[in-house]
């Protein structure tokens, strides 16, 4: 497979109420079976009229967005001075919810559309009807990735391909059963789209040729990349995390230990400083001049601290004994 992208120029300025079908068919009237039409999502929320007014300047402009942020998150995720990540009510996770004051009216903000799948769906049925091609729709907007430093585009509203290419059962080229291999292609398409799209140029649409792989139907969209959360390794937030350690460290308790041996070195950087003396073999001791109090508070920093490292405790006449869970 050999692909060719091609930027579609001509498309203007977009307002709401514009018929983006009718610009993308007048600027693109070249589209053919088979093509992949790839669209920021800011030119569709345009379209759709999802603009909110917004004072130009001050703290004003700062509180009225701090208000249209929230309303725009379903949960919030993590923050770092004033760069917030939140789950929107799609379920993307992302900086500031999709909000974008780039390349619109100073006195206005650009939210995410509404439903990006029916909104794709909208306009590959509308390009059908205009110019009698059967091509897919991407809507794409930027984000960031954990753990990778850069932006790159991934689609938010996905219609007439499959948003992932599943290799499970598969066959690699050594004769080794694929078990786990899902690309996200519909991801990749709107990455490779904004290769040739430039932040600077206002070239909201592009056209991807040579893709093999569409679908007759519109497909599951781009629901279909949001994963779920039973699903996610790494689905909470800073904050969030921290606070659901917390209210598990307070009801630590004793728990059914394994006979599996515990590093030493562990047990000893944990202790250090806190006043327990490490015996050996994972028993802790300590006495504290009879201060039940600060002998319970200080077990419990201990349980808290020794999960941290993935072992359970069990606290039985003055002795605390570390190791793993059964």
């Amino acid at each position: 497979m050999s692909l060719e992208i091609i930027p579609v120029p001509g498309i203007g300025d977009v307002r709401p109420g514009d018929d983006l079908a009718g610009l993308v068919a007048d600027a693109a009237p070249w589209l053919r079976d088979g093509d992949v039409v790839v669209v920021t999502s800011k030119v569709v929320s345009k379209a759709e009229g999802q603009l909110v007014d917004v004072p130009t300047s001050g703290p004003e402009r700062e509180a009225a967005r701090d208000r249209i942020l929230g309303a725009e998150t379903a949960r919030a995720v993590a923050r770092r001075g004033h760069t917030r990540i939140v789950q929107t009510h799609h379920g993307f996770v992302m900086a500031s919810a999709g909000i974008d004051a780039s390349n619109v009216d100073r006195s206005q903000l650009v939210l995410l559309p509404k439903d990006p799948d029916l909104s794709a769906r909208s306009l590959r049925a509308a390009l059908r009807s205009r110019l009698g091609v059967d091509v897919a729709v991407i809507v794409s907007d930027t984000m960031g990735r954990p753990w990778r430093a850069g932006l790159i585009d991934v689609a938010l509203g996905v219609a007439g391909l499959e948003p992932i290419r599943d290799y499970r059962g598969e066959v690699d080229a050594y004769g080794n059963e694929l078990h786990i291999t899902q690309m996200a292609v519909a991801d990749e398409l709107a990455s490779a789209a904004e290769l040739v799209k430039n932040k600077h140029d206002q070239v909201p649409v592009v056209v991807i040729r040579g893709y093999s792989r569409l679908s007759t139907s519109d497909g599951p969209g781009g629901t279909a990349l949001v994963r779920a959360a039973e699903q996610d390794l790494f689905s909470l937030g800073t904050a969030e995390a921290r606070a659901a350690g917390l209210r598990e460290a307070a009801v630590l308790g004793d728990a059914e230990l394994s006979d599996a041996p515990v590093d030493p070195a562990v047990i000893e950087r944990v202790v250090a400083g806190t006043g327990f003396v490490h015996l050996g073999g994972g028993r802790i001791a300590c006495r504290l001049d009879g201060d039940l109090v600060a002998l319970g508070m200080g077990v419990q920093r201990l349980r808290a601290a020794f999960a941290a490292e993935g072992l359970a405790t069990r606290w039985q006449d003055g002795i605390l004994t570390v190791g793993y869970p059964q």
